[in-house]
C-alpha cells in the first residue's frame, strides 16, 4: 500500500500525524529515507513530540540510537545509521532485541541496514521541491 502527503513544511503536517496515528496500531519500525538535509530529522522530532516525548531530541550520529520517553508509546527508539560501516555494527549494538521490545522505531539511513530491517516496516520517502521546499513524503507498507 501506498500513500503520498505533501506538506508545505515540517510544522504544518497535520495530515500526515494523522497519517503515522493511523499506522502506530499495526506497525512499530519506520525507515526515513531522503536526501542529507531532507528533514528526516526534523520529521522524526514532529512525530515524537505528537507522541507526547517532552525529552530534549537530536540526531543520534555517534550512538546510532537513542532513546526517548512516551507517556503514549513508553520508549521510542531513533536510530540514525548514517556513519554505519556494516549491518554487522547493527547486530552488535543488539539490533534484534531493541526489535523484540515491539517498540516505536525511527530509522534514519535504513539503507546502510541491509537486510537487517522487518518486512513489515514502513518505508518514508522524503523528496524536497528545490523551488519551495516543500516536501513530499511517500509512505509504503505492506497491508
Amino acid at each position: 500500500m501506498q500513500r503520498t502527503v505533501s506538506v508545505p513544511s515540517l510544522d504544518k503536517c497535520d495530515d500526515l500525524i494523522h497519517t503515522f496515528r493511523d499506522l502506530y496500531q499495526d506497525r512499530k519500525v519506520f525507515a526515513f529515507h531522503g536526501e542529507l538535509g531532507a528533514g528526516k530529522t526534523t520529521l522524526i522530532k514532529v512525530l515524537c513530540q505528537d507522541l507526547g516525548v517532552t525529552d530534549e531530541m537530536s540526531s543520534p550520529s555517534f550512538g546510532l540510537v537513542n532513546a526517548y520517553s512516551s507517556a503514549q508509546a513508553e520508549d521510542i527508539f531513533h536510530f540514525d545509521l548514517y556513519r554505519l560501516r556494516s549491518p554487522r555494527e547493527l547486530v552488535d549494538i543488539g539490533w534484534f532485541d531493541y526489535l523484540d521490545q515491539e517498540k516505536i522505531m525511527f530509522i534514519e539511513w535504513p539503507e546502510m541496514a541491509g537486510e537487517l530491517l522487518p518486512d513489515d516496516t514502513v518505508d518514508v520517502t522524503i523528496n524536497v521541491d528545490p523551488k519551495n521546499q516543500q516536501r513530499t513524503l511517500t509512505i509504503t507498507y505492506q497491508p
